[in-house]
């Protein structure tokens, strides 16, 4: 007789348990998660497409240059053109450089002027809106 008798399910039967563990159901959205973060950056970079030729013009990707020259004698030439003295301001103001469309200066000046003469340039540059400027510079040597 190895069959016990049926238990009756009154007061002391247990009841059927109606809570699910949320822990493990976390843990796998969790590692999903970081595994979609590791490999969504990859998917841009290896799909190989044959785009669609197009008759379209292409949209101006480089900015409106202008090129602004100082001297060894603190001759100021704003693309070619001598700029008398004092009037630096007001033909900096006719650039528009604060407009939506920006306007890239690319600053040249004699390695052997004083640093307050380009330091006052780049200072007009600045009140006038011109805030993207490029120092341009020969090949890299090595410092002094």
């Amino acid at each position: 007789m190895g069959m016990s008798a049926p238990r009756r399910k009154g007061r002391r039967g247990r009841a059927p348990m109606a809570e699910i563990n949320v822990t493990p159901l976390v843990d796998v959205m969790l590692v999903l998660l970081i595994i979609f973060m590791v490999t969504a950056p990859l998917l841009n970079a290896g799909v190989p497409i044959d785009l669609p030729d197009s008759n379209a013009k292409p949209l101006d990707q480089t900015p409106k240059q202008t090129n602004l020259s100082i001297t060894p004698d603190g001759v100021i030439y704003l693309d070619q053109v001598v700029v008398d003295p004092g009037t630096l301001p007001d033909r900096l103001a006719a650039l528009d450089c604060g407009s939506e469309a920006k306007r890239q200066i690319d600053l040249r000046a004699d390695k052997g002027l004083e640093y307050g003469t380009v330091m006052a340039v780049m200072g007009e540059l600045n009140r006038a809106g011109c805030n993207a400027i490029s120092l341009v510079t020969n090949s890299s040597v090595s410092a002094p």
